[in-house]
């Protein structure tokens, strides 16, 4: 690996790292038909492509009581792990908790606000080549926190799914929970089979296939966004220590060949180290292949900006999901960047420390979506509507007002539904 000059990347190099693809696209017509068939034939359906896909026979799609067992199957320092996580993160989204609100006027307007769960939401807990029990808490606990009635839970099958995930699950506060994963767990979901319920929201991360699938079924079932793989972009000044920056890369690269991992610094020596200790400790990784490969990704690299200035434009158009500034003046410079979707300051606050237990939410905008919304939070499971009350001379200050725009809309009916409250008084 070698650095980069942010001045010299092509056009074709800027495009990579700023219009990250991830290989959703390439995988969106097979992923229509598998929704489309697990429509159509439910259960059934699920079977076949868990069969094609995992290489797994699944007997029992819903594992709700093999997950309750999990708990007794962990080592005791695994479930207190995910239970102090679990408190953390519960304790992060009570914070969030909006209030109902109602405000008097003088002029006779009652104007409020409410918020209310929703009742049935699905969350995607990925699988695959890794366990992620830390996935289960960060979409689960949010959704109990709001107050949602019903709690369902897909994740891949396999001959034993990993019974930390499957404790996580039980754990959080799940209430359902099935073996279905990739777009068929997300199919499921959204319109129901002989076994899952349905649900009327989807949220989760997950694979290029699980990302397609949400995308494939948002016009009949509400989802959170569409989060890609992971990715990393480190902010580091002359003061980084390039150890810790190297490791923060290797830690996302280690989750899936498609991520990205960038770091960019306006110090030559720093990119220089940073360089130099990926590459020794890559091979060391227990998932080295998997992490090669994501280093090798167009959209990873280090690169060296000719100012701070030049690195945070950068990081401001790439939008990353993780941002990590290992900087001096780390605060200043994340007041700069307003696109981002979890920002990690300082050296002691790697980025696996939200991935698991500092309380904030892991399932974040990738892709660039940090440019138009944030992460899961307690109100990703909330819906709010407002209310009103007038009095009678409330509405007769507004009346002028409503009607004069209602005719002007020609909407003569609703200009009358105001007069006719005031026919006695004529």
């Amino acid at each position: 690996m070698e650095p980069r000059q942010v001045a010299d990347l092509s056009p074709e190099e800027r495009r990579a790292f700023f219009e990250r693809d991830a290989g959703v696209d390439a995988v969106r017509g097979d992923v229509r038909d598998i929704v489309e068939r697990v429509r159509r034939e439910g259960d059934a359906a699920i079977r076949e492509f868990t069969r094609e896909f995992d290489g797994v026979e699944v007997a029992n799609l819903d594992v709700t009581d093999e997950a309750e067992r999990a708990v007794d199957a962990v080592d005791d320092d695994v479930l207190a792990a995910i239970r102090e996580s679990i408190a953390n993160v519960r304790e992060f989204h009570e914070a969030q908790l909006p209030e109902d609100w109602t405000r008097e006027f003088d002029d006779g307007r009652e104007l409020g606000k409410r918020f209310r769960p929703i009742d049935r939401v699905g969350v995607y807990v990925p699988g695959g080549t890794a366990a992620y029990p830390s996935s289960a808490v960060m979409g689960v606990v949010p959704a109990t926190v709001a107050g949602v009635d019903h709690v369902s839970v897909v994740t891949p099958p396999a001959d034993e799914i990993n019974p930390a995930t499957l404790a996580a699950i039980h754990e959080a506060g799940a209430d359902a929970v099935y073996s279905a994963g990739g777009a068929q767990g997300i199919a499921a979901l959204a319109y129901g089979t002989e076994t899952v319920t349905s649900v009327r929201k989807v949220v989760g991360p997950g694979n290029k296939w699980v990302t397609a699938a949400k995308a494939e079924v948002r016009d009949d079932v509400e989802i959170d966004f569409l989060a890609g793989p992971s990715e990393v972009l480190v902010l580091a000044d002359d003061t980084a220590d390039p150890a810790a920056v190297a490791a923060d890369l290797l830690a996302q690269a280690e989750h899936d060949p498609n991520a990205s991992v960038v770091a960019v610094t306006d110090s030559e020596a720093v990119a220089k180290a940073v360089c130099e200790e990926v590459e020794a400790r890559a091979p060391e990784r227990e998932r080295a292949e998997t992490v090669e490969a994501a280093l090798e990704n167009d959209a990873s690299g280090v690169l060296v900006a000719r100012s701070m200035p030049e690195a945070v434009l950068f990081a401001e158009e790439y939008a990353a999901e993780h941002l990590s500034i290992q900087a001096e003046a780390d605060e200043e410079l994340l007041d700069r960047v307003s696109n981002v979707g979890s920002a990690f300051l300082g050296r002691y606050t790697p980025v696996a420390a939200g991935d698991y237990a500092s309380g904030t939410n892991h399932v974040l905008p990738t892709n660039g979506g940090a440019k138009a919304f944030g992460g899961l939070s307690t109100a990703t499971f909330l819906r709010s509507s407002t209310v009103q009350r007038l009095s009678a001379d409330g509405l007769r200050d507004l009346s002028e007002t409503v009607t004069t725009l209602a005719e002007a809309e020609g909407l003569e009916a609703h200009a009358e539904s105001v007069r006719t409250r005031f026919e006695d008084e004529e």
